[in-house]
């Protein structure tokens, strides 16, 4: 039997995905919300959707559903990251799991209360965390597992994802409501690595800016340099020349991850998570959220001989 959904950020760029997503696990979408009103993106995937651009009028539309007995089983959030909190909360209250994207909340504070909630609601919040489903990454993990616990690991995490001026006025620009560079773009990636590669020793931030942010970072089985940004001159010659504006980078001991492919249906994997009650919880999302707002408050310390090699190039 198919599940109910609904659906916070409908006009945003990570809302297809998830679109996608319900569609490909075979359940339907009730209704949808967005300030902004370009949301024709829904017609390629559902039709009878209800469609709300302002909030209180979705929340009330929900909450009516749910005292006729049709209520939704999943509310998918796609909003800005300073939002996600509020939205979460209204799932619980409408007596539906909340499956949000990454960030799950900006500061670490926020979870405990969370799940204090969902244990009083009943029900689950589910965390976006897909690169945990990328098969490259698996394999990695299982090799990982698989070594000496006392092995460390040299790794190079290199992000580069051009963004236009409109980035820094847009929420993504705003500290508050984005979280900055590290969590806006590289909160996955951080997850990503903790879950290989064990829990934080040490971190460092060299470099930051509104567009490029870098630092160091020690697990318990790696020594991590990285290097994020959204400057478009920071990209290779190479990438510039082939005319791509994005480069995705991560070597372990000098050996390239091969996982630019495969990304696609990564969303829809996770959904196939959740409906089977296996999805990743708030606790997942724990270590990687304490990193992002330890960076976001770290004082940069200059560029240093264990520094990224694009800040010394």
């Amino acid at each position: 039997m198919s599940k109910r959904f609904a659906l916070t950020g409908a006009a945003g760029y990570i809302a297809p995905r998830h679109l996608q997503a319900i569609k490909d696990t075979g359940n339907e979408l009730i209704a949808a919300c967005d300030p902004n009103d370009s949301v024709g993106i829904l017609d390629r995937y559902f039709f009878d959707v209800s469609f709300f651009k302002e909030f209180e009028r979705f929340d009330r539309h929900l909450e009516k559903l749910r005292r006729k007995g049709e209520p939704i089983d999943y509310l998918s959030i796609c909003s800005p990251n300073y939002l996600h909190d509020a939205h979460i909360r209204l799932a619980l209250r409408l007596g539906a799991d909340a499956v949000c994207e990454k960030p799950l909340v900006i500061n670490p504070w926020n979870i405990d209360a969370l799940q204090e909630l969902s244990e009083e609601h009943g029900k689950r919040i589910h965390c976006i965390l897909q690169l945990r489903t990328h098969p490259s990454i698996i394999e990695l993990k299982n090799r990982i597992h698989n070594e000496a616990a006392d092995k460390k690991h040299e790794i190079e995490l290199t992000y580069i994802t051009s963004r236009g001026k409109w980035y820094l006025v847009s929420w993504k620009g705003n500290q508050a409501q984005s979280g900055g560079l590290a969590t806006n773009i590289g909160v996955h990636f951080f997850d990503m690595l903790i879950w290989i590669f064990g829990g934080v020793k040490r971190q460092e931030v060299h470099v930051a800016d509104e567009k490029t942010i870098s630092g160091y970072l020690e697990l318990e089985r790696a020594k991590v340099t990285w290097f994020l940004s959204i400057d478009k001159t920071k990209l290779p010659g190479t990438v510039n020349r082939q005319g791509q504006s994005t480069f995705r980078s991560i070597t372990v001991d000098g050996s390239e991850i091969e996982f630019s492919g495969g990304f696609t249906d990564l969303h829809t994997r996770v959904y196939e998570r959740i409906l089977q009650q296996q999805g990743f919880g708030p606790e997942d999302c724990r270590a990687s959220i304490q990193l992002v707002h330890d960076i976001r408050h770290a004082v940069p310390k200059g560029v240093k001989e264990h520094s990224h090699r694009l800040l010394k190039a």
